[in-house]
């Protein structure tokens, strides 16, 4: 995939698939900022503004090409699996933030 493909992906993934996806499978999250979160701290491995400039939008044009198709693959996998993952990696995503 191209990476004009990979971002756009993303965006499609990230703002709009999941979230709809979410709010009608009363998934954990729903909001495409959560998604974002989520998707963007398990391509960095920690919390994304520790590596990504923040003060930059969008955030997720930052990553290089292997991160960004593992967000991509990442969100896809979301999509497939649903709920339970997201919650696994909701809870993993929180912790690195010190909330749980």
């Amino acid at each position: 995939m191209s990476r004009e493909a990979l971002l756009a992906r993303y965006r499609q993934l990230v703002l709009d698939e999941l979230p709809r996806r979410a709010r009608a499978g009363r998934w954990v999250v729903t909001a495409d900022h959560c998604f974002g979160r989520i998707v963007l701290d398990h391509a960095v491995g920690g919390r994304w503004y520790d590596v990504l400039d923040r003060r930059r939008s969008p955030a997720f044009a930052q990553l290089d090409d292997d991160r960004l198709a593992a967000a991509v693959a990442l969100a896809e996998r979301i999509a497939a699996e649903g709920d339970p993952l997201l919650r696994e990696l909701d809870a993993q995503s929180l912790t690195w933030r010190g909330k749980r």
